[in-house]
């Protein structure tokens, strides 16, 4: 059984780019290549500034033998991601999406909330990796460069503007920075293999090596990257057959082993580096990124801590393209909200800069490392969270048809969940147990209730789908599709916002378009002029008597034509007075021109056409203007 799932635009994830890149057209190695790119944004996430110092901290503190622990990651990651693929391509939904429709609203809110923890802990690591980086390079105080990071806002915003696959080569580009510049240290370091061959060996020495241990699993198998995958993946318009989508699984499953394992070779680069050069040196205290950038020079030369700082810049900036998107993901899937992305984007930013800041001037820059540390554990701590959801949905055969994962396949999914929940429940265990010994009463029921709270969540998530089957809520499928009734409506009053350009004509011929023989035009035009602005409708400046003669003019060829048509003049702020105006008239269509502005553009001219169209009731026509 397979069902086609038509997606409305409000219900499509990334709306933005969803369905972009017409794969069908495509043959050869062309089509191979349309499906590469959305794991190249996905392994971003896998090589952030909070990767650098949990391997940094691992390889110095205990030299190679940690390496297994990057491997078994790396191998989580590749079953997880292709789990997450195959669900956006298949059911066409993205995770938040599936949970939304799967589990109760409470539930839902409360894996909102978690999946925002995630995202802000993440963009707290890639703060702070660009912060500390800009710092290297050019020695500005490491509190200013935390400031400046909020001008990357806008970063996103332009790539998006440019389209998916330009998106994904800028962040190809940055990713060849990283792996280049590690590549050429490595090269200058010199690893003996027979050594480094010994890190696959798993063992443990310590609790602190747990610790670390999940800090790299967390900075690895990050779960807003199971958000993004499953959305990004949406970006391919693909053959919505069972031969489409099986070719759209095997290519994104290529795509993911690719970057995922050069994701895995940057990880093991830098453990292995502070792994030859600190912890063989004696330097096993070299927790710090700055203390790894100071004493590169001494054991490398000059040009390793360079590329080391140019790589790290880079590891931040592609990382906060990623996790805004992901922001947007769990918001309009969760809560099927959308906001402006450049508001989405500095409200994620200043929710992690406010924390650093105060961790700077409390703490001073010396404690900014152990926050990467901890913002790293933090997103292991949310992945029972979203992994588990994610299998149950892949498992489902009523849902996923012919797509099904396999029961082998769900026996390493189950296996990895299983892993990562006990290793988190360890750590937890170990690091509340001096709360217990102590006499903080308070603190220890704090602690308690919340590992209670959380421990029957994540029963309850797991047990939920066996428990009840809960009805899919309704999505439109094709064979469900009664006899479609026309009822085309009859426009009597269509209002057509004017800006006294060439464009008017196109915008007048498109309302007629819409109208009928009884159809009355009413022809609008804001003045904003600094007189209008300041009197407004008592304004009789030389540009309100002109613009009042031109619609004049306009409203007398249009009757010419054997049209009737009307015109309204309003005053001050376009946006309000083309409501108001429409409004007043009782007009139940409006047309107005949409200018395809781009980048700081969008944001001051774009603010008319969305404001008119979220205030008002009846259908708006938005007609392109743009050459």
């Amino acid at each position: 059984m397979f069902m086609i799932i038509e997606r409305t635009f409000e219900d499509q994830s990334l709306s933005e780019i969803h369905g972009s890149i017409d794969t069908k057209k495509r043959k050869g190695w062309r089509k191979i290549f349309s499906f590469l790119g959305p794991a190249y944004l996905v392994s971003v996430g896998y090589m952030d500034p909070g990767n650098w110092a949990t391997d940094l901290q691992g390889g110095s503190k205990f030299g190679y033998s940690l390496i297994w622990v990057l491997l078994m990651s790396n191998l989580m990651a590749l079953l997880l991601q292709g789990l997450s693929a195959r669900l956006g391509i298949v059911r066409g939904r993205d995770l938040a999406q599936a949970n939304r429709e799967e589990y109760p609203r409470f539930l839902n809110f409360v894996l909102y909330i978690l999946a925002e923890i995630a995202i802000a802990a993440c963009d707290l690591a890639e703060v702070l990796g660009m912060a500390i980086g800009i710092q290297l390079l050019t020695g500005l105080p490491l509190i200013w460069g935390v400031c400046i990071t909020v001008l990357d806002t806008f970063l996103l915003l332009y790539l998006q503007k440019l389209g998916m696959k330009k998106m994904e080569a800028f962040i190809i580009a940055l990713i060849a920075v990283i792996a280049i510049a590690f590549l050429i240290q490595i090269i200058m370091a010199a690893p003996d293999i027979r050594e480094v061959a010994t890190g696959l060996v798993p063992t443990l020495k310590n609790n602190e090596a747990l610790y670390i241990a999940i800090g790299i699993i967390g900075a690895t198998v990050m779960p807003h990257n199971l958000y993004l995958h499953s959305a990004l993946v949406q970006s391919r318009k693909i053959d919505q057959t069972p031969a489409g989508i099986k070719q759209a699984i095997k290519f994104n499953r290529i795509d993911s082993t690719i970057a995922l394992n050069i994701a895995f070779l940057v990880n093991a680069a830098i453990l292995i580096l502070a792994a030859t050069v600190f912890f063989k040196s004696g330097n096993s205290d070299v927790g710090r990124i700055e203390d790894a950038y100071k004493l590169l020079p001494g054991f490398l030369g000059n040009l390793a801590p360079f590329l080391f700082a140019i790589a790290l810049i880079a590891a931040g900036q592609s990382s906060t393209v990623t996790g805004t998107l992901a922001g947007q993901i769990v918001m309009e899937g969760y809560l099927s909200l959308r906001i402006n992305p450049w508001v989405r984007r500095l409200t994620t930013r200043l929710i992690a800069i406010i924390p650093t800041v105060i961790v700077i001037l409390i703490y001073g820059d010396q404690e900014v490392d152990a926050l990467l540390i901890f913002s790293q554990v933090i997103l292991s701590l949310q992945l029972g969270f979203a992994v588990i959801p994610m299998i149950h949905f892949v498992s489902d055969k009523s849902k996923m048809g012919e797509f099904v994962i396999n029961p082998v396949t769900k026996i390493f999914a189950w296996a990895i969940a299983g892993v990562l929940v006990y290793l988190n429940f360890k750590m937890l265990v170990n690091e509340a147990m001096p709360v217990f010994e102590g006499s903080n009463i308070f603190l220890q029921i704090l602690i308690a209730s919340a590992a209670i709270f959380f421990t029957g969540l994540l029963l309850y998530i797991l047990a939920e789908p066996v428990i009840a089957k809960r009805k899919l809520k309704e999505i439109k499928i094709h064979a469900e599709v009664e006899k479609i009734v026309l009822d085309i409506p009859k426009y009597n009053k269509i209002a057509v916002a004017l800006d006294f350009s060439d464009n008017d004509k196109k915008l007048i011929s498109y309302a007629a378009g819409q109208g009928n023989a009884n159809t009355e035009y009413i022809l609008i035009h804001v003045v904003e002029s600094v007189s209008a602005k300041l009197w407004g409708s008592q304004s009789f400046d030389y540009e309100t008597q002109k613009d009042q003669m031109q619609l004049d003019a306009y409203v007398a060829d249009l009757t010419h034509n054997g049209l009737r048509a009307t015109s309204l003049l309003g005053f001050k702020n376009p946006a309000r007075e083309i409501v108001r105006l429409v409004k007043e008239s009782q007009a139940d269509m409006l047309v107005v021109g949409a200018h395809g502005h781009r980048g700081i553009k969008d944001l001051i001219y774009g603010q008319t056409v969305n404001t008119v169209r979220h205030d008002l009731k009846i259908p708006v026509l938005m007609v392109s203007l743009k050459e």
